[in-house]
């Protein structure tokens, strides 16, 4: 275990790509553990077959669509009418638009970097402090590992061949619950 780290770490420092180094190490692996190598495109292969998996590159893409459509800011106005008006209310436009992203993306990173973008310089104007209005949009994108369709809960379920459905089934209340905390501790 640590020889292959060290192996890692030691090609990086010879200025290896990142790549080549993780593919040179890879190999040495398995030529030592006796693996064939010939198998290696097999197993490839086998993993890109699998059909729940074909769900998270399709996410990501929805995620990337809807922020260069300007979904997104749609989004942040249909979260604007529904709890705007309310103390802390960007915030909680934040949290809620952050939910409803993560339905659609499934993706926290793609989450915040969408709304991020557009929300911490509005929170910024709006008198929130900076610290406040990052912590409240990385917060509230973590809510999309927790709110189906979640890329962690598919890949958590094909390894461990367990229903997606009912995955999905058994996060919805945890997130919904979750948003509402992070909007009860938004209320400034």
């Amino acid at each position: 275990e640590w020889i292959i780290l060290i192996l890692v770490v030691g090609l990086v420092l010879l200025n290896v790509p990142i790549g080549f180094a993780l593919a040179l190490t890879a190999s040495f692996t398995m030529l030592i553990l006796g693996i064939d190598l010939l198998t290696v495109p097999l197993r490839l292969f086998n993993g890109a077959d699998n059909f729940p998996l074909l769900a998270i590159p399709l996410f990501v893409l929805t995620g990337s669509l809807m922020n260069s459509a300007g979904i997104s800011q749609r989004l942040i106005n249909f979260a604007s009418a529904l709890v705007g008006f309310i103390r802390g209310g960007l915030a909680m436009v934040n949290i809620v638009t952050s939910m409803f992203f993560a339905e659609i993306s499934g993706s926290a990173v793609a989450d915040a970097a969408a709304l991020g973008s557009i929300l911490i310089p509005a929170m910024r104007k709006k008198g929130y402090p900076l610290d406040f209005s990052a912590a409240v949009t990385s917060a509230s994108a973590t809510c999309a590992i927790i709110i189906p369709p979640s890329i962690p809960m598919i890949i958590y379920a094909v390894m461990a061949e367990t229903s997606i459905v009912k995955l999905f089934m058994a996060g919805v209340i945890p997130g919904i619950m979750a948003g509402g905390s992070l909007m009860l501790l938004s209320d400034r």
